[in-house]
């Protein structure tokens, strides 16, 4: 899109985010990722700003009238919305993992029918006030399949992630936490640069990128996404059969300090054994043929 049009595209988001708090005017109703976000779009818009500001990201924490529970609904707004799709994900501590999935199915289904250029936070909200309460009920139903039920596609997801480094104890620990809670599979290799693969199905890859990176980690990116859709259970597309930690041998003798560099022909050689050297160069933009020094 030209400039001119994700300024377009920035002053409908500041419309609605203007409706959103308006609608939850109480504090911690609406929590910003970044409590500055709009007044550096304002910023931008003015001309005051050159560089492109952040995505908009908050989370919205709707209260469902019956039964009596919570909805925490993440959103993230890309530059383009909405002209390209929102992204939206419901969580709550009162559905098991079966009835998030397909809540969340539902709500994507929804929000697909709005055409480009529509505002939709405001309606999924609504869907989810109207439409929740059948994925808290009926727990057995859920589980049910009918007698005429088509067979469901579901998108397995593969996200490639770069960190400028991962080396903190306790974030490494939170990473494979992660990854193990979630029936997910990949790896997380520590140091400099640090790099993460999430295979799944979408919902717990999406629910693994989001636990990462919140509530702060900044110089973090999916630098590429593969997603399949399949009947099955996914277990054939896999790459990878657990979720490990990944720790090459450094160049130098540097140990675990904070300025080792990661021995990179090891993880090409690594990604091969995975069938995933392509990855290679979308990673570090390097050709994987100039690269096993």
């Amino acid at each position: 899109m030209s400039s001119a049009s994700v300024k377009e595209c920035l002053q409908l988001q500041l419309l609605e985010m203007e409706m959103l708090l308006s609608m939850f005017p109480n504090q911690g109703e609406v929590k910003l990722e970044d409590v500055n976000a709009l007044t550096t779009i304002k910023r931008y818009l003015e001309g005051t700003r050159e560089a492109l500001p952040p995505k908009i990201e908050f989370v919205i924490t709707l209260q469902i009238e019956e039964p009596k529970v919570k909805i925490d609904l993440q959103v993230t707004m890309p530059h383009s919305y909405p002209y390209v799709a929102l992204q939206l994900f419901g969580r709550s501590s009162e559905l098991d993992r079966q009835q998030q999935l397909l809540l969340n199915r539902g709500l994507t289904s929804y929000i697909g029918t709005f055409d480009p250029g529509e505002l939709c936070v405001c309606a999924a909200i609504q869907w989810l006030q109207d439409n929740s309460a059948s994925y808290f009920l009926n727990r057995k139903l859920v589980y049910e399949p009918s007698t005429q039920a088509k067979p469901v596609k579901n998108v397995f997801l593969r996200m490639w992630i770069y960190s400028h480094h991962i080396y903190q104890q306790d974030l490494r620990k939170k990473i494979l936490d992660a990854g193990k809670r979630l029936d997910v599979t990949g790896f997380c290799m520590t140091g400099k640069p640090g790099i993460i693969c999430v295979e799944g199905f979408k919902e717990p890859c999406e629910e693994f990128w989001h636990t990462i990176r919140y509530p702060n980690w900044k110089h973090i990116s999916c630098k590429h996404a593969e997603s399949i859709e399949t009947e099955g259970n996914g277990e054939d597309l896999r790459l990878f059969h657990s979720f490990e930690e990944l720790l090459l041998e450094a160049h130098g003798d540097y140990g675990l300090r904070n300025d080792y560099h990661m021995n990179l022909g090891q993880f090409l050689e690594f990604l091969k054994k995975h069938k995933s050297e392509h990855v290679f160069q979308i990673l570090f933009g390097i050709e994987s043929k100039n690269s096993d020094s």
